[in-house]
């Protein structure tokens, strides 16, 4: 039997304030019909509903990061843009980039921010689907986030997700962007990285020959071996030289 979702209190955000001063800010208007149904409404072209997809979910992807299938299928109205996100997130990009470098506690705060727009309630939202990764899987995660009645409501089917920030009085500035407050990886996968990675004197054994021959005398050429050298670099070049003269010669007279 399965462990069900943990129960976690909600705190307060800025996400959650009501729109007491008409500020809209809390979600931007995206004019766009809907992708699935064809519909006729005013819409954004689709290239750039795909380019905002990207940067919510990569913030920046090259394009070796792109996914054809998923775009031509998004431009066949074969598949909703919540279909996408869902395909972004699964993709071996975002897996090999956030996923196998982060532990659950900090893909919670990586995927709560990017899909739902906001921090995540506590460490006891953290916990509750740190425990569902843990149990179910990443899919399973994924899965839930996007099917829950909190994101259906704020985006749907046909809207890219983006962060519920707010400017309350008080505040010069809203807050910091999801992709500054949860960076690719934290601070123990760098600190690992530095761990594996080669050191100095590492190297420099690796460059620098652990044995020299006995032959030679402080470090430099034997006399016998520098002199052979030059004999034959020598010869070599006079060799060379009678092959130009006799291939030159050889057409003059043709």
């Amino acid at each position: 039997m399965g462990i069900p979702l943990l129960e976690h209190p909600l705190s307060t955000q800025n996400s959650r304030v009501t729109d007491l001063a008409g500020d809209n800010s809390t979600i931007q208007t995206q004019n766009i019909g809907s992708i699935a149904a064809g519909g006729d409404g005013v819409r954004t072209t689709v290239d750039e509903l795909i380019e905002r997809a990207y940067r919510q979910i990569y913030f920046h992807a090259m394009r070796c990061d792109r996914d054809p299938n998923l775009e031509s299928q998004l431009r066949s109205n074969n598949i909703t843009v919540r279909d996408f996100i869902r395909g972004l997130l699964l993709s071996e990009r975002f897996q090999q980039g956030y996923y196998q470098c982060s532990s659950n506690y900090r893909m919670v705060d990586q995927v709560v921010g990017r899909v739902l727009g906001r921090p995540v309630h506590g460490d006891a939202e953290r916990r509750s689907w740190a425990v569902l990764i843990g149990e179910k899987g990443f899919t399973r995660f994924v899965d839930e986030i996007l099917e829950s009645n909190e994101y259906m409501e704020s985006f749907g089917y046909d809207l890219v997700p983006q962060q519920r920030s707010r400017i309350l009085p008080g505040k010069s500035i809203g807050e910091l962007p999801i992709y500054q407050k949860y960076p690719r990886y934290g601070i123990d996968w760098r600190d690992s990285l530095q761990m594996r990675a080669p050191s100095a004197q590492g190297k420099l054994a690796m460059e620098t020959p652990t044995e020299i021959s006995a032959n030679w005398v402080n470090g430099k050429v034997p006399t016998f071996a520098l002199r052979l050298w030059l004999a034959l670099i020598v010869a070599g070049g006079i060799e060379i030289t009678r092959l130009l003269i006799t291939i030159a010669v050889s057409m003059l007279r043709t």
